[in-house]
């Protein structure tokens, strides 16, 4: 039997919710299956971490965190107390930063049970793969003067080496699935990155000649993932650029709520981190009708990371019974609670699997 450690940062408002009730699913997935066993240690890292101590999570955190195997991450988030900017990089970007988990991935599939707002939607399932250390979210630039002279400068960095690396990422990624990828641009608009993203994609895509590549610019794109979003697959995007299509996935699929991803050090130097794309939603914290399938969801892809990719499957299949049996929350205009969600996937796991 394989153990797993686990770092598990619940983090804030809903996240301290779904966060046990993943934690379930996983534990009876692996108690099924027989053959791993995920250990937990719960670090209380977050807003409320802040607020008693300055910082968001301990000086040698990221020490601590390179002891473990993975990272499941609920939700980071306070900013009626913590302004966003000291939240976000003061722990899941200084993560991503620090354990250079240099790739993210996110996927947006129409799961039956679940009503698309599109009209006609089609049988999407798209993966977006976003490079997760650069681009548009570069920490250069600066402010300088005041008043009516005040200046801002927010300067967007790639590399040769990041972009091709998640490029090449998307490429192989695109040869086990469906075999076509497309690359997020706008070099009709950004005169210095985006021809130089699309140089490099050029050269990536050309040792990979059984692909179907393309590249489509980023606001004909976001129109195209809600016109037609069947006629995409693998989409690889900058940090900004996959930032936004990835919610425009969630939007199509029904709710952000339900939407995982995945930070991956693709070297496995470090641990990659697993969250999934909702925030923190304190207006429902502590109510116990926060929706899990983001948090479950995510689960599913640690484990495909893992190499179990059978048990991802079964899992996935609970979530759409569960969602097929009508078993939802309030943000997909259900009654249920958190807890009978869980339960209900549990339940599904357990006849399938004993």
């Amino acid at each position: 039997m394989k153990t797993y450690k686990i770092a598990t940062i619940p983090g804030d408002g809903i996240g301290k919710e779904v966060v046990p009730e993943a934690m379930r699913v996983l534990d009876t997935l692996a108690e099924l299956d027989g053959n791993l066993k995920f250990e937990w240690e719960i670090l209380p890292w977050g807003c409320d971490y802040y607020l008693e101590n300055g910082e968001m999570m301990p000086e040698n955190g990221l020490e601590i965190l390179k002891n473990f195997d993975q990272i499941f991450l609920g939700s980071v988030g306070m900013p009626e107390l913590v302004p966003d900017h000291i939240s976000l990089w003061g722990l899941l970007i200084k993560i991503r930063r620090g354990l250079k988990q240099t790739i993210n991935i996110r996927p947006a599939k129409l799961l039956k049970g679940l009503d698309s707002p599109l009209k006609n939607p089609g049988e999407f399932d798209i993966m977006v793969v976003r490079e997760n250390s650069e681009g548009e979210y570069s920490d250069s630039g600066g402010r300088i003067h005041s008043d009516a002279d005040e200046i801002a400068i927010q300067n967007a960095i790639f590399t040769r080496k990041g972009t091709e690396r998640a490029m090449r990422y998307a490429c192989d990624l695109s040869n086990q699935r469906s075999k076509k990828v497309t690359s997020a641009t706008k070099s009709n608009g950004l005169s210095h990155s985006m021809p130089f993203w699309d140089d490099v994609f050029h050269d990536v895509v050309a040792d990979y000649p059984s692909l179907d590549q393309n590249s489509v610019h980023i606001d004909a794109m976001a129109a195209y993932m809600i016109m037609k979003p069947s006629e995409f697959d693998v989409i690889v995007a900058s940090n900004l650029f996959g930032d936004i299509l990835t919610d425009i996935g969630g939007a199509i699929m029904g709710s952000i709520g339900i939407a995982p991803a995945a930070n991956l050090n693709v070297s496995n130097e470090f641990p990659s981190m697993f969250e999934p794309v909702h925030g923190s939603a304190p207006d429902i914290a502590g109510l116990g009708v926060a929706n899990p399938l983001g948090q479950i969801w995510t689960g599913k892809l640690m484990l495909d990371y893992l190499g179990y990719a059978r048990l991802g499957d079964h899992l996935l299949e609970a979530i759409e019974y569960s969602l097929v049996q009508g078993i939802k929350t309030r943000d997909l205009k259900g009654q249920a609670t958190t807890k009978e969600v869980t339960h209900t996937i549990i339940q599904y796991l357990k006849t399938k699997l004993e």
